[in-house]
């Protein structure tokens, strides 16, 4: 074979390797995008009743459909219900870390020290909460640390706003029952302390420990002739847990309260000025969206409250022979009639 035969020879080899290298690239990168993406998978913890269609976990989802979430399509929820035994929070949180969920949704301060019991790896998102600082959940709102962030229902003028209402709906209230409880915010009754002067209020706080304390609680503030009740948020859950009996213990009493959370109002309460729940469930998808696309929980600032809700219960008014005057009235977001 000549010399201009063995070049030939030698070109077409490199022209069939190039092509046959061109080939197989193209094949990898076909194969490559024949794969299916991946779809994050998150956990959804809660300590109330199994129902995935509740009020806020709807919130939550709109909040997901709005960043361009479909469950069942682009992400999947696991959701895990307490059934109000939150003694079993510790066993659901261990499922949701041994499926290995991209991150887990917890509703409240007690599910979300559940969830951070099992795992300091996996995100963790609170939905809503009392002060998570005051309950070692996060080190700071601004740099929470670890593996936990979220929001929380805490604001500095609540506790006043209550007392406010109270004032309004009762013109001649003098001693006000404060129920309040360990890890309850130290703040919330510091800034009630403050206000109570300028409202001509002498307060009683009502300290509780456990639910067999509640009657007698309640006993002592009617022997003092408390004429209203308010409570302070409580981190570790103790009020939440036992909504219905402080609600009747209140009504027994013949006491108007007001509460930190519409859930009491729904269950038969007065009257409640809270954070807007639902806004903060949809407004928890936003952490969600920032995790998965990347963000450290430990870097994400805490968010406090960006609405409020007033709820009046006229049925309970009623029951206690109260007027709810006209102009609180209409300020309120929901009436219960």
């Amino acid at each position: 074979m000549n010399i201009g035969m063995r070049q030939a020879t030698t070109g077409r080899r490199k022209v069939f390797s190039f092509a046959l290298c061109a080939v197989l690239i193209s094949l990898c990168a076909s194969a490559a995008a024949q794969q299916p993406k991946k779809i994050p998978r998150i956990g959804y913890l809660a300590a109330g009743a199994p129902k995935p269609q509740s009020p806020r976990t709807e919130a939550f989802r709109q909040g997901l459909r709005a960043l361009g979430y479909i469950e069942g399509q682009s992400i999947i929820i696991e959701y895990r219900f307490a059934d109000t035994n939150v003694d079993r929070l510790p066993e659901l949180a261990a499922e949701l870390v041994h499926l290995k969920v991209d991150l887990i949704v917890a509703e409240n301060n007690t599910v979300s020290r559940a969830a951070l019991g099992a795992t300091t790896i996996i995100p963790i998102v609170m939905a809503s909460g009392a002060d998570p600082v005051a309950t070692g959940l996060v080190a700071s709102l601004a740099r929470p640390g670890g593996n936990v962030t979220g929001l929380t229902n805490v604001t500095t003028d609540l506790a006043v706003k209550r007392l406010e209402l109270l004032k309004e709906i009762v013109p001649k209230l003098v001693r006000v029952a404060v129920l309040w409880s360990s890890g309850s915010s130290g703040q919330e009754w510091r800034e009630m302390q403050t206000a109570a002067p300028s409202l001509q209020f002498q307060l009683q706080i009502l300290d509780v420990r456990s639910a067999e304390e509640l009657e007698k609680a309640f006993n002592s503030a009617t022997k003092a002739h408390v004429g209203a009740l308010t409570l302070t948020s409580n981190p570790i859950g103790l009020f939440s847990a036992n909504q219905k009996r402080i609600i009747e213990l209140a009504a027994k009493n013949r006491l108007p309260a007001i509460y930190p959370g519409s859930s009491y109002v729904d269950t038969g309460g007065l009257m409640s000025y809270a954070a807007n729940n639902l806004d903060m469930y949809r407004r928890a998808a936003t952490y969600v969206d920032k995790i998965l696309k990347g963000a450290k929980p430990a870097d994400l600032p805490v968010e406090q409250p960006m609405k409020f809700e007033f709820v009046v219960n006229l049925k309970t008014a009623k029951q206690l022979g109260l007027i709810i005057p006209p102009n609180v009235l209409v300020r309120a977001d929901r009436v219960i009639r």
